[in-house]
């Protein structure tokens, strides 16, 4: 499924693993940890300036593909935190004799790591680009995680050789994956979730274009597989998504989503969509946020709009789902802000 989607926004970890769950049938919390355990999906900084799950078998010529856009736009607070080419170059000798022969440290530990070198990364966003630039670079990627803590591994020596691909034809193929799993969506869309330019946006579209048909609306081309979506939603489905889920972080315009909410109640946006959420029939509805211990998860849903009870109930079916994934009891509660509200 992480091949499909190319990639998967993935700084809220439990919520990356989340949006894994909910398009694997039966799959389980356990499963997803394990395929990162094997080093089949890995954690890095890929497309844009934040975490992904990507595929280890992508890993290399994703970066090598969009690791040069994220370091140009990360270069100037690279500036403002006094890093430049030659602290990079220190930092990355530092950190490869810290993991090499398989070793895996937490960035805490890479830390002290830095400072022992006097480096200086006794900040917490030195650090943080001194840690993101070496994986932009390729040098690390996620390792095994350590009880809840993330590590950090060389990659040549966690993941094996995979092909290689030409500019164009990683141009081409990440156009496919994501007009396949997010279309009907725009050149602009792909180019914002892709981070590529606009130019390099629409020469990987060109490449794949016969794969997929179009239509123009409102003046933009939409681009999507199979015939033309039909214009009806989907009854009663509902979905609990994990925040920066790819159904609305892969378009640049979630206008579309956004029909039931467009006159929301006073009071009730600014305290709803804060975290995780809720999607009825296509549509933003409402959020929710876990309270997750080792007995059991409890579920708190805050809907901005009212819902009917068939709606509701999937709702509930969506909460059973959640449990089932994390192997534990669930517990949910409904609040329905918008009919307070009136």
């Amino acid at each position: 499924m992480v091949r499909r989607l190319g990639a998967v926004q993935s700084q809220d970890y439990a919520g990356g693993k989340w949006g894994i769950g909910q398009r694997t049938r039966d799959s389980t919390d356990a499963d997803v940890e394990r395929a990162l355990t094997a080093g089949a999906i890995v954690r890095t900084h890929v497309l844009r300036p934040t975490w992904h799950f990507v595929a280890a078998v992508d890993i290399r010529w994703m970066l090598e593909l969009t690791g040069p856009r994220v370091r140009a736009r990360m270069a100037p607070y690279d500036r403002q935190l006094e890093l430049d080419e030659k602290v990079f170059s220190r930092s990355a000798a530092a950190i490869t004799k810290a993991l090499e022969r398989n070793k895996e440290l937490t960035r805490g530990e890479l830390r002290v790591v830095l400072d022992r070198a006097r480096i200086g990364a006794t900040g917490t966003q030195r650090l943080a680009h001194l840690m993101m630039r070496a994986e932009l670079d390729g040098l690390v990627c996620s390792g095994v995680r350590r009880g809840k803590q993330s590590t950090y591994a060389l990659l040549e020596e966690r993941l094996p050789a995979a092909p290689a691909l030409q500019r164009d034809e990683a141009l081409a193929e990440l156009a496919r994956r994501y007009f396949a799993t997010r279309g009907p969506a725009t050149a602009q869309d792909f180019a914002w979730w892709s981070g590529l330019s606009a130019a390099d946006a629409k020469r990987g579209i060109e490449a794949v274009r016969s794969s997929f048909e179009h239509r123009v609306v409102d003046g933009k081309t939409y681009w999507f597989t199979g015939s033309a979506p039909a214009a009806r939603l989907v009854s009663n489905t509902a979905h609990l998504l994990p925040n920066y889920d790819e159904v609305f972080i892969g378009l640049k315009d979630r206008s579309a989503m956004s029909e039931l909410v467009k006159t929301p109640v006073v009071g009730v946006w600014g305290s709803t969509f804060v975290a995780n959420v809720v999607a009825v029939e296509g549509q933003l509805a409402g959020g929710w946020t876990r309270s997750v211990t080792a007995r059991g998860v409890v579920l708190q849903v805050q809907l901005a709009v009212e819902l009917k009870p068939s709606q509701l109930r999937a709702i509930e079916n969506q909460a059973q789902r959640y449990g089932e994934f994390l192997r534990l009891p669930v517990k949910l509660a409904v609040r329905d802000t918008a009919r307070l509200h009136h």
